[in-house]
């Protein structure tokens, strides 16, 4: 049997009758007319929509790093002398 898209009490390709299957659930619908009306593509279109904020907001959020730190830190660590790059200034060894 076809299974119709359900729009707040009304089928949305406008057939009628009380044996109909009908869902408002997206995935389920096979009725090529209801496939084809606004309600369906709009409620198709805001239901991905969703989807793709909630997967952008699950994104881990990227931290800035202080790199100069970093970097200074790791120049400290290594043995001997090293020479601090450019843009460090009153420092001239570590």
């Amino acid at each position: 049997m076809v299974t119709h898209f359900k729009v707040s009490g009304h089928l949305a390709c406008g057939h009628k009758g009380s044996k109909l299957i009908s869902s408002s659930i997206l995935t389920r619908v096979k009725c090529r007319s209801c496939r084809n009306t606004d309600a369906f593509k709009d409620a198709r279109k805001a239901e991905r929509n969703a989807a793709r904020r909630a997967a952008r907001k699950a994104k881990v959020v990227h931290t800035v790093t202080d790199w100069r730190a970093a970097w200074t830190q790791r120049l400290i660590e290594m043995p001997g002398l090293q020479r601090l790059p450019r843009g460090f200034t009153g420092q001239p060894f570590v």
